[in-house]
């Protein structure tokens, strides 16, 4: 995929500073965005774009679902009076239309939506030969080809203004966020397309606004390009997601507490220390690859015993028993349950299929 951003929409400037999204879940009045508006320029903090919700896909129906296509002036008037660009999401050709139309500068693609293919192909035809930047969200569920398949799409009809949004993944179990953040599928995203701008979205992997600053330092800390996060005026009273907006107040705050980091430094006492520690991690991973492999001959071994004595593949009781002791060793060694489960989980599959395949 080939990224070329042809403006500083989607790209971080000269002083390194973060590409920032920001405004309400959705317009709910011109009154409210344009109070949110101004409230955002008083604060002086720098952001890029102006967003706003204007149809808001509902899990239940009842719930508030925006306003539709009229408030999509109202949207463009708030952008126009503190002078910045103004963006929001789009989820049917018509969508694309209708923004078009009403001179809104970026789009992007929802959580819903991206996890559709027939979907983001309808959206993609519909912005043949336009040049407008749009962004990805990640699909719902923690899925990066399909969320590559999404970016795909739209570039291949033309778009070369391109990101992507992580807002987590709706999970069985999600823990204290809304949606858990799979930290590790966006940065397989930015590894396999580095030019690529990543976009954090903490209001929707938080849920609740007294995360949001623990979710963008992560983010932060894992060099994404910037942030989106939803402000309100009086969020309180919000029409939808009101617990995870902020004031313009509380956005400054936010902001002003992030602490960006260098990818790299020169500092030769820094490279000394931290060439040192890699090249012992270097051994310990040669190490942990050579045990793994002797692992794998002690189970093709008892593969062959189970065949002769014609001994079930699967032996549940026994899998059970490692995954337990396995997780209480590692809890020893300050490990999590959770990385040494799917740690095992992954030898486990690697295990079954040698045998099976000596069966």
């Amino acid at each position: 995929m080939n990224i070329k951003n042809k403006n500083n929409v989607l790209e971080r400037n000269n002083n390194n500073a973060l590409i920032m999204i920001t405004g309400p879940c959705s317009v709910e009045s011109e009154q409210q965005v344009v109070d949110t508006a101004m409230q955002l320029k008083k604060t002086s903090v720098p952001f890029d774009i102006l967003r706003g919700g204007i149809w808001k896909p509902r899990t239940r129906p009842n719930a508030f679902e925006g306003v539709g296509s009229r408030a999509l002036a109202w949207l463009k008037k708030a952008g126009e009076m503190i002078g910045k660009p103004v963006g929001t999401e789009v989820a049917t050709p018509l969508h694309v239309e209708l923004c078009l139309s009403h001179g809104i500068d970026v789009l992007w693609i929802g959580a819903r939506t991206s996890a559709n293919p027939f979907a983001v192909q309808a959206i993609a035809d519909a912005l043949k030969g336009v040049d407008i930047p749009v962004l990805v969200k990640n699909p719902v569920s923690p899925d990066l080809a399909l969320w590559i398949g999404a970016l795909e799409r739209i570039n291949n009809a033309g778009v070369m203004q391109l990101a992507a949004i992580h807002r987590g993944f709706s999970t069985l179990d999600s823990g204290e966020f809304r949606n858990k953040p799979g930290w590790t599928i966006p940065i397989e995203l930015k590894s396999r397309i580095p030019e690529l701008p990543l976009i954090c979205d903490p209001s929707h992997i938080s849920g609740k606004r007294e995360l949001i600053q623990s979710v963008s330092q992560e983010a932060v800390d894992l060099l994404f390009d910037g942030l989106m996060v939803e402000v309100h005026c009086n969020p309180d009273v919000a029409l939808s997601d009101k617990e995870q907006q902020l004031t313009p107040a509380a956005f400054k705050q936010l902001m002003d507490s992030l602490k960006l980091k260098a990818e790299t430094t020169e500092d030769s006492e820094f490279l000394r220390h931290i060439t040192l520690l890699r090249e012992d991690i270097d051994k310990i991973d040669t190490d942990i690859i050579k045990l793994l492999g002797e692992r794998m001959e002690r189970v093709e071994k008892i593969g062959d015993y189970k065949k002769k004595c014609n001994v079930a593949v699967l032996q549940p009781d026994r899998w059970k028993e490692i995954l337990k002791s396995r997780i209480e060793q590692g809890e020893q060694s300050s490990l999590s349950s959770d990385f040494i489960e799917n740690l095992y989980k992954l030898i486990h599959e690697e295990a079954f299929n040698r045998q099976e395949r000596s069966s």
